[in-house]
């Protein structure tokens, strides 16, 4: 299944381990500074200690220096007696004499003591940290529930999820990527609930990446994903500690790396993407309400420009009257066919879209205003484009902007183009051979073994289907509701099961 992604890539190197000699301390100094590219950041402090001289090194950028001075250099020259490793009380205190693991946790934000002609360090934890404060993400915004969201630093997204899911089942595993970056990743499941052969296969997926450097969750999500020249993404990427503890209580896996707020669920469904905290903190019908209009939207955002170049060029005796004479007046004057009309829009559509995200907030309003009334305005009255090209467009737009992630709305804009294109040449009939190759291409997908479209592809039994289309009542999806109390009542005041 992922034999194409492990053929290309390169074997993994084993680090060949460099050991620190026992010399003088000078002698040893100059080894650490030569591993260390004698980076100048690599601070030195020397000091002697009954009868003993030793070396604190530490990097100024990743450590703390009151840290140092208080638990570190402190004790050892107020001490007149004793072994280092008494003196010195660390919770993650560690000992190394191979150069390739003191660099590494040098770079972690340790600082080391190496002691005159002795070839063992003690690493000892004094990091620093600038993490933000936790905030709720911008892209994934809700009405109701929490407000928090995932940081840059991974201990405390850890916290995050270990605060909603008080379970001795949730377990973390942890692994390093890149030879240069040493990105620090966690992949965090739910031991009792999520499938031995899933986390066994995400564990060889990840064991068999080898690559320089881990620039951002981008990365390690095109090495997992399976099919990458998908159109649809094959792993949820979100900033919710809620709504990534809700699948972990699913039994799914979440990836998580350290100095980026995303982290990964997978596998992943279709229907997934469609999936908002906002669902479950509301009542189940208003819910489900929003729930069919966001599942609406997609076909609203893949179709609705092609069904209008369609129905212009091809199949205008489907209009009533009335609007097909309103629809013929606006293009009278209009010297564009109806596919360059829609395909100009929607990049204009695109362009409008990332010139807000680049820009600071004021000017991203400004550009959002000038972009939607100016220069409508102005490409009407100028003949361009049609008004109903324009009413087209923006409704098109709304409907990718429903899904609550906005990756797979940006997908359905994508998708949007070979379907005008299918619709101008072939009309009603291009538009259904689309629909029908898109339809089994999710049939086809797979994350980690399991059918993107889920529970339609293959068909699954009527209890997959209660948290698809709808947001069932709780005490529906509870399996032994009919033993408590509340679900007797709920199924007597329902007439669906008779009152034992």
């Amino acid at each position: 299944m992922f034999d194409a992604i492990k053929r290309s890539q390169k074997p993994k190197r084993s680090a060949t381990p460099v050991q620190l000699k026992p010399e003088k301390l000078e002698q040893q100094i100059a080894q650490i500074q030569a591993y260390m590219s004698n980076t100048e950041d690599l601070k030195i402090q020397k000091l002697s200690c009954f009868g003993h001289r030793y070396a604190v090194l530490f990097i100024e950028s990743l450590t703390k220096l009151e840290t140092i001075q208080t638990n570190v250099i402190a004790p050892l020259v107020a001490c007149s007696e004793g072994s280092v490793e008494q003196i010195l009380h660390a919770v993650d205190a560690k000992k190394s004499s191979d150069l390739v693991h003191i660099a590494h946790f040098l770079l972690d934000g340790y600082c080391i003591v190496v002691k005159d002609k002795e070839a063992t360090a003690i690493l000892l934890p004094v990091s620093q940290t600038h993490a933000r404060s936790i905030q709720e993400p911008r892209d994934e915004q809700v009405i109701k529930g929490s407000h928090d969201g995932f940081i840059e630093d991974l201990n405390t997204n850890l916290y995050l999820l270990r605060g909603r899911v008080r379970s001795p089942g949730l377990k973390v595993k942890y692994f390093t990527f890149g030879s240069m970056t040493s990105t620090k990743v966690a992949m965090v499941y739910m031991e009792h609930l999520a499938d031995p052969r899933l986390v066994t296969e995400c564990e060889e997926r990840l064991q068999s990446i080898d690559f320089d450097n881990l620039n951002s969750v981008g990365n390690l999500d095109e090495m997992l994903e399976e099919h990458p020249f998908s159109p649809f993404p094959q792993t949820l990427q979100t900033e919710r500690p809620d709504r990534a503890a809700s699948y972990l209580l699913e039994g799914k896996i979440t990836l998580m790396v350290n100095g980026y707020p995303s982290v990964l669920i997978l596998p992943i469904t279709f229907f997934s993407f469609y999936q908002s905290p906002d669902d479950y903190n509301s009542r189940w019908i208003t819910g489900s309400f929003f729930r069919i209009l966001r599942l609406i939207s997609f076909i609203l955002a893949i179709c609705l420009p092609a069904i209008y170049i369609a129905t212009v060029s091809y199949h205008s005796e489907v209009l009533p009257i009335g609007i097909l004479y309103s629809v013929k007046v606006s293009l009278t004057y209009v010297p564009l066919p109806p596919i360059l009309e829609a395909l100009v829009m929607q990049t204009i559509l695109e362009l409008l879209k990332e010139a807000a995200i680049r820009l600071p907030s004021p000017i991203a309003q400004t550009i959002g205003i000038v972009g939607g009334l100016v220069i409508g305005s102005a490409v009407v009255e100028a003949k361009l484009v049609s008004h109903t090209m324009i009413v087209v467009i923006g409704l098109t737009a709304i409907a990718s902007f429903v899904s609550p992630i906005n990756e797979f709305g940006t997908s359905l804009r994508i998708l949007g183009f070979p379907m005008m294109l299918a619709a101008s040449w072939f009309g009603f009939f291009g538009i259904a051979i689309m629909l029908m190759l898109i339809f089994i291409h999710l049939c086809k997908l797979e994350t980690l073994g399991i059918p993107y479209f889920t529970p339609f592809g293959p068909f699954q039994g009527k209890e997959n289907f209660k948290d698809v289309f709808l947001r069932v009542p709780l005490w529906m999806s509870i399996k032994d509701s009919r033993n408590t109390k509340f679900g007797l009542f709920k199924q007597s005041l329902f007439g669906r099961w008779k009152r034992s």
